[in-house]
């Protein structure tokens, strides 16, 4: 399956959201609107995502990637949340990875958003699409 081929659980692409601040619509920068939280990363390349997973497998903390794009309304309604759990779980570490970005370590991916759970360096979980409770629950789970 091919680069275009992967699944979304949008109709057709969009970048713009409604703001929650006001109702304009406005483009959606995922990585200007990220907080300074230490446990939150952004991997925008193959090579810093490569040092995030090596990183994530030697330890002993909680992680979970957020691997989403640009194009992906749902990733798009789904970050602010990921953000905000970020400060919800400090134990945790937080990472997201836009998949054309970083196009050669997240050929696996199929379907954005997809959120990959690690605990002790093992990948543990895996959820499909967006959820703000789903994915606290998640989290919760593997603590």
């Amino acid at each position: 399956m091919g680069r275009d081929e992967r699944k979304t659980s949008e109709s057709t692409p969009n970048k713009k959201i409604k703001n929650e601040k006001d109702s304009e619509e406005t483009n959606w920068n995922m990585e200007s609107n990220f907080n300074c939280s230490a446990n939150l990363k952004t991997a925008a390349t193959d090579q810093s995502l490569l040092t995030i997973l090596h990183n994530i497998k030697s330890s002993k903390s909680p992680a979970v990637i957020n691997y989403g794009a640009s194009w992906c309304q749902v990733c798009s309604q789904i970050l602010p949340v990921f953000q905000r759990l970020s400060s919800s779980f400090p134990g945790h570490t937080f990472v997201y990875t836009d998949i054309d970005e970083c196009p050669e370590t997240t050929q696996h991916i199929r379907y954005t958003p997809t959120f990959t759970f690690y605990k002790d360096g093992e990948k543990v979980d895996e959820m499909y699409g967006a959820g703000e409770e789903r994915l606290q629950d998640r989290l919760w789970l593997h603590s």
